[in-house]
Protein backbone atom coordinates (compact mmCIF):
# COMPACT_ATOMS: atom_id res chain seq x y z
CA UNK A 1 0.00 0.00 0.00
CA UNK A 2 1.40 3.53 -0.61
CA UNK A 3 0.45 6.25 0.90
CA UNK A 4 0.44 9.86 -1.14
CA UNK A 5 1.57 13.16 0.91
CA UNK A 6 -1.38 14.92 -1.05
CA UNK A 7 -4.02 14.47 1.92
CA UNK A 8 -6.67 15.08 -0.76
CA UNK A 9 -5.29 11.92 -2.69
CA UNK A 10 -4.74 9.88 0.35
CA UNK A 11 -8.70 10.78 0.94
CA UNK A 12 -9.27 9.39 -2.47
CA UNK A 13 -7.52 6.71 -2.02
CA UNK A 14 -9.14 5.35 0.83
CA UNK A 15 -12.38 5.95 0.18
CA UNK A 16 -13.48 2.48 -1.23
CA UNK A 17 -12.22 0.92 2.04
CA UNK A 18 -14.91 -1.24 3.75
CA UNK A 19 -15.78 -0.03 7.20
CA UNK A 20 -18.04 -2.76 8.64
CA UNK A 21 -21.12 -1.47 10.59
CA UNK A 22 -19.74 -3.38 13.67
CA UNK A 23 -16.72 -1.41 14.36
CA UNK A 24 -17.60 2.05 12.55
CA UNK A 25 -18.50 4.64 15.78
CA UNK A 26 -17.39 2.10 18.47
CA UNK A 27 -15.19 2.46 21.45
CA UNK A 28 -13.05 -0.43 21.90
CA UNK A 29 -10.19 -1.20 24.45
CA UNK A 30 -7.56 -3.85 23.48
CA UNK A 31 -5.70 -5.07 26.04
CA UNK A 32 -2.64 -6.74 24.72
CA UNK A 33 -1.65 -10.34 26.67
CA UNK A 34 1.39 -10.89 24.07
CA UNK A 35 3.90 -8.45 21.80
CA UNK A 36 5.61 -5.64 22.51
CA UNK A 37 2.88 -3.80 24.69
CA UNK A 38 2.02 -6.87 26.66
CA UNK A 39 0.24 -5.60 29.94
CA UNK A 40 -0.64 -2.19 28.48
CA UNK A 41 -4.58 -1.46 27.52
CA UNK A 42 -5.53 0.69 24.27
CA UNK A 43 -8.60 2.40 23.86
CA UNK A 44 -9.65 2.87 20.49
CA UNK A 45 -12.04 5.02 18.55
CA UNK A 46 -13.27 4.11 15.35
CA UNK A 47 -15.23 7.31 14.02
CA UNK A 48 -17.76 7.40 11.61
CA UNK A 49 -15.67 8.89 9.36
CA UNK A 50 -13.65 6.25 8.57
CA UNK A 51 -10.79 7.80 10.99
CA UNK A 52 -9.34 5.69 14.25
CA UNK A 53 -7.96 7.69 17.52
CA UNK A 54 -6.19 5.40 20.53
CA UNK A 55 -4.78 6.23 23.22
CA UNK A 56 -3.15 4.25 26.57
CA UNK A 57 -6.69 4.03 28.34
CA UNK A 58 -4.72 3.41 32.10
CA UNK A 59 -1.94 6.95 31.14
CA UNK A 60 -5.69 8.22 29.96
CA UNK A 61 -7.44 7.82 33.16
CA UNK A 62 -4.62 9.46 35.09
CA UNK A 63 -4.63 12.24 33.05
CA UNK A 64 -7.91 13.25 34.12
CA UNK A 65 -8.16 16.97 35.08
CA UNK A 66 -9.44 17.36 38.59
CA UNK A 67 -11.02 20.57 38.00
CA UNK A 68 -10.30 23.11 35.15
CA UNK A 69 -10.10 22.02 31.56
CA UNK A 70 -6.60 21.62 29.84
CA UNK A 71 -5.41 21.73 26.52
CA UNK A 72 -4.95 18.47 24.98
CA UNK A 73 -2.79 18.65 21.54
CA UNK A 74 -4.54 16.74 19.02
CA UNK A 75 -4.58 12.86 17.83
CA UNK A 76 -3.84 11.18 15.21
CA UNK A 77 -6.48 10.28 13.01
CA UNK A 78 -5.42 7.60 10.17
CA UNK A 79 -7.71 6.24 8.13
CA UNK A 80 -9.00 2.37 9.22
CA UNK A 81 -10.51 -0.22 7.31
CA UNK A 82 -12.37 -3.44 9.01
CA UNK A 83 -14.08 -6.11 7.47
CA UNK A 84 -16.64 -8.78 8.14
CA UNK A 85 -15.34 -12.20 7.97
CA UNK A 86 -18.46 -13.65 10.32
CA UNK A 87 -21.34 -12.32 12.05
CA UNK A 88 -18.27 -12.34 15.46
CA UNK A 89 -15.18 -12.06 13.49
CA UNK A 90 -13.92 -8.60 12.21
CA UNK A 91 -10.38 -7.70 10.47
CA UNK A 92 -9.10 -4.11 11.37
CA UNK A 93 -6.00 -1.84 10.39
CA UNK A 94 -4.48 1.30 9.74
CA UNK A 95 -1.29 2.60 9.33
CA UNK A 96 -0.07 5.28 11.70
CA UNK A 97 1.91 8.36 11.04
CA UNK A 98 4.95 6.43 12.91
CA UNK A 99 4.86 3.83 9.84
CA UNK A 100 3.76 1.38 11.88
CA UNK A 101 0.67 -0.73 10.20
CA UNK A 102 -1.72 -2.43 13.06
CA UNK A 103 -3.71 -5.18 11.71
CA UNK A 104 -5.95 -7.17 13.79
CA UNK A 105 -8.95 -9.78 14.25
CA UNK A 106 -11.20 -9.41 16.65
CA UNK A 107 -13.61 -11.73 17.78
CA UNK A 108 -16.26 -10.70 19.43
CA UNK A 109 -17.66 -14.27 20.64
CA UNK A 110 -15.24 -14.76 22.77
CA UNK A 111 -13.57 -11.28 23.12
CA UNK A 112 -10.17 -12.35 21.92
CA UNK A 113 -8.11 -10.39 19.20
CA UNK A 114 -4.77 -11.82 17.55
CA UNK A 115 -2.73 -9.61 15.03
CA UNK A 116 0.73 -8.44 13.93
CA UNK A 117 1.99 -4.84 14.16
CA UNK A 118 4.43 -3.72 11.58
CA UNK A 119 6.69 -1.65 9.99
CA UNK A 120 8.92 -1.25 7.14
CA UNK A 121 11.91 -3.10 9.00
CA UNK A 122 9.57 -4.74 12.25
CA UNK A 123 7.47 -6.90 12.62
CA UNK A 124 5.27 -8.20 15.84
CA UNK A 125 2.89 -10.82 16.40
CA UNK A 126 0.26 -9.62 19.14
CA UNK A 127 -2.66 -11.63 20.99
CA UNK A 128 -5.09 -9.80 23.33
CA UNK A 129 -8.76 -9.21 24.37
CA UNK A 130 -11.39 -6.85 23.48
CA UNK A 131 -13.58 -4.53 25.37
CA UNK A 132 -16.70 -2.73 24.06
CA UNK A 133 -16.67 0.35 25.57
CA UNK A 134 -19.83 2.23 23.41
Amino acid sequence: MMLHDNSLQEIEYMKDVDRAAAIRGKTIRFVWTEGPTKGKTHEHVFHPDGTVTWSDAEASKAAQPSGGATAAKPKEKPQYGAIRITDEIYAVSYLAASGYTLTVVLNFGDQQLVGFASSAKEWYPLRGTLQVVK
